[in-house]
């Protein structure tokens, strides 16, 4: 399959006028069902069921469930920077923008169906089975991180903060999804200022 320079599967010409309703029902049904069982639990024939579109055009569309659980990831991160950004973009100030990252992880812990990161849960199955997908997967943590060294910039504190602060909240996110609760999430905000303020003292 041809990729963009981000490395997103590039979109044929659609043979029908049709094939992009059909492509958002068929990545729709997917979404569900991947994050719910996991990749390898969900045959074409399910997401044929789920979707309501025929298999011989779903292959068409789709050439392998790989392309599909690719572009899945990538609506999946599209979803997360979304959910997350909206929340820091609350509030102006430096330190309550990086401390948000931790509200928004609270919220996202108590809504219906959550289980963990599709992120990581996506590593956990594929390994390094697929390069493709890793790289989808290790780009998105990376922007993560990224983005976490921006707000930390924001606040005068050095580049050090962000990966401190990132393994926080990835290991808020795990431990939420075994535990079915949002404390993790307070608890990890908890310690995030801490080392922001520890940082910040550090900081000529």
């Amino acid at each position: 399959m041809t990729t963009t320079e981000h490395g997103r599967p590039a979109q044929r010409a659609a043979e029908r006028p049709d094939d992009d309703a059909s492509r958002e029902k068929i990545i729709a049904a997917a979404e569900q069902l991947f994050y719910a069982r996991g990749f390898t639990a969900v045959g074409m024939d399910e997401l044929r069921a789920e979707s309501g579109i025929p298999l011989k055009r779903l292959y068409r569309l789709f050439p392998s469930k790989e392309a599909i659980v690719e572009e899945v990831l990538f609506v999946w991160q599209g979803m997360w920077t979304s959910g997350l950004t909206g929340q820091v973009e609350s509030t102006q100030v430096p330190r309550e923008r990086l401390l948000a990252v931790y509200d928004f992880l609270a919220g996202w812990f108590t809504s219906e169906g959550f289980r963990g990161c599709a992120f990581i849960n996506s590593f956990g199955e594929v390994g390094g089975a697929s390069g493709n997908i890793t790289s989808i997967i290790r780009n998105q943590k990376k922007h993560f991180q990224d983005y976490l060294a921006e707000l930390a910039d924001d606040l005068g504190a050095p580049a050090s903060l962000a990966p401190q602060l990132a393994i926080l909240a990835e290991g808020a996110i795990t431990t939420a999804a075994i535990a079915a609760s949002a404390e993790p999430a307070r608890q990890a905000r908890a310690a995030a200022e801490i080392l922001i303020d520890v940082a910040l003292q550090d900081t000529p």
